[in-house]
């Protein structure tokens, strides 16, 4: 897989990726930080567009994590309205 190691117009292709495809770049960008043998112009860039990915996945993440709070707190709600309303759901 290559790597995007350019951040020119990274910003837009942001909001494109999904958790799954950030993470599994991310993991190029570490693997090939780590393998070393890059100038330190391509190891910086490198850096830069695995924080932009980093970034991305933390979003996504929030983003699922807000969804399951919202999701639990209605159930919660809807549970505890039909308590309040006396409804044992055997009818």
């Amino acid at each position: 897989m290559a790597a995007g190691t350019g951040t020119a117009g990274s910003g837009t292709d942001e909001a494109a990726l999904g958790y799954e495809q950030a993470r599994d770049e991310l993991i190029e960008v570490v693997r090939r930080l780590e393998a070393g043998g890059t100038s330190l112009e391509e190891s910086l860039a490198l850096w830069e567009r695995g924080e932009e990915l980093a970034k991305v996945c933390r979003r996504r993440l929030e983003g699922a994590r807000a969804r399951l709070d919202a999701s639990l707190a209605a159930e919660r709600a809807a549970e505890e309205a039909e308590r309040a309303s006396g409804g044992d759901g055997d009818e």
